[in-house]
């Protein structure tokens, strides 16, 4: 029902800043809540981010408060990740996914775009 596409991510020194975008076709974002998922070497898929369908709504994990700030432009159908204050751990390919609900679970998202990568640097 929508694809999903990340773009954004690359190689920064620790306390920089990237925005992820989460570019979508087909149904709009308007239609679905969004989440923002990460995964480093090893280790398992971790939430990050969500946001509402209606924008209204958003939620962090705990070690990206602060620093992170997900949002919307439904003009442009992209949802972003602004990634602030970045710190190695942060590394991760970083994926947007979409679905009918707002949950922090992956199996709850039905859609999925392909990752970025995003490595922080020390």
């Amino acid at each position: 029902q929508v694809q999903l596409v990340e773009s954004g991510g690359g190689l920064v020194q620790a306390g920089g800043s990237l925005r992820l975008s989460c570019a979508a076709s087909g149904r709009t974002f308007t239609s679905y809540n969004v989440g923002w998922f990460r995964q480093a070497p090893g280790k398992d898929r971790e939430f990050v981010a969500r946001i509402s369908w209606s924008g209204s709504t958003t939620y962090y994990t705990d070690s990206v408060k602060g620093r992170f700030t997900i949002s919307k432009d439904n003009a442009k159908n992209t949802v972003y990740l602004q990634m602030n204050s970045l710190k190695p751990e942060d590394t991760a390919v970083y994926s947007c996914a979409a679905g009918a609900l707002l949950a922090t679970r992956p199996s709850h998202y039905a859609y999925w775009g392909q990752g970025t990568q995003v490595t922080v640097s020390s």
